[in-house]
């Protein structure tokens, strides 16, 4: 999936408005401690399997599994994630937002509690092939040329090459190797189709997308999260596995039902009700108390409030 052009319709005020009451919660601040902690961990045990070392990931793992906590929503979860956007977004922080997202959809697909486990490795170690990349290359924001797109889409085999010796779960090198591969043949490196793409390798594309698109661009204000949803609508069911996309959307949309937000044309509303056929175009009632159903009108959802 290709990332979305600049619609210039997210207002950045609304936004903080919101952000900044989720940044002011103790639960929040207990968050950032956390993620702290556990990025550093990360940073630390990927050093040692560039220096051509092994040792259990079993500890980090559990501290990645620790972020989410018991009985916490969908809504507080991403809210938080998503607050966490001041922190460099270097290869190890869209990592470990990775591991996050993918281990609360396997909570939703309701894996087991070693599969879980496997999961969440498979998100931290997914883009350990950028370590091998030049800096500057990752870094640069003007348009790749050819060259040097290609060399970014090796990433995929250098990871895959990084963690086939060691002793891990055959999912952690397929997620390393695949997960820009897509269900319709139009990924890399090999340009599979469904059938030969690891299911995990799948799960971990659909959160590496959602982390990328909710992360600001040069060229574009973060995303929100029905934003999100819109542009995996337009392609996603081809692209991507449907048990696990349909899951994943279905979950988003569902978590910010009844929230406040604000039209393309600047009115607030509230979602008052979802459109199951297209999830990121609900029912919303304006704040004078008239409904509008986004799905017959050209209005959208531009930010959360």
């Amino acid at each position: 999936m290709k990332e979305p052009e600049n619609t210039g319709v997210t207002p950045p005020s609304q936004n903080r408005i919101y952000s900044q009451a989720v940044r002011q919660s103790p639960e929040f601040m207990s968050f950032q401690v956390d993620f702290a902690v556990c990025l550093k961990e990360l940073k630390n045990y990927c050093g040692t399997i560039l220096a051509g070392n092994f040792i259990s990931p079993d500890e980090l793992v559990e501290k990645a599994a620790s972020m989410i906590r018991p009985g916490q929503t969908t809504i507080d979860f991403f809210d938080m994630l998503h607050n966490m956007r001041h922190v460099d977004d270097s290869i190890y922080v869209h990592s470990l937002n990775v591991a996050l997202i993918t281990r609360m959809i396997g909570k939703w697909l309701k894996l087991s509690a070693p599969d879980m486990q496997i999961l969440t490795l498979c998100g931290l170690l997914h883009d350990i092939g950028k370590s091998l990349i030049p800096d500057d290359l990752l870094n640069k924001q003007e348009r790749l040329t050819d060259e040097e797109y290609d060399l970014l889409c090796q990433h995929a085999q250098f990871g895959y090459d990084l963690l086939r010796p060691l002793p891990l779960d055959p999912r952690v090198k397929n997620a390393a190797l695949m997960h820009h591969e897509r269900c319709d043949g139009s990924g890399y490196p090999a340009k599979s189709t469904t059938d030969a793409i690891d299911d995990f390798a799948q799960i971990i594309a659909i959160a590496d997308v959602y982390d990328a698109m909710t992360a600001a661009r040069a060229y574009r204000a973060p995303l929100c999260p029905f934003q999100v949803i819109s542009e995996f609508e337009k392609d996603g069911l081809s692209k991507y596995k449907p048990k696990f996309i349909l899951t994943f959307l279905e979950r988003i949309a569902s978590a910010y039902q009844n929230n406040h937000i604000l039209l393309s044309d600047g009115r607030a509303a509230n979602i008052v009700l979802l459109n199951r056929q297209h999830l990121s175009r609900p029912l919303v009632q304006l704040d004078t108390g008239e409904c509008i159903d986004l799905a017959k009108c050209d209005l959208s959802i531009a930010s959360l409030i």
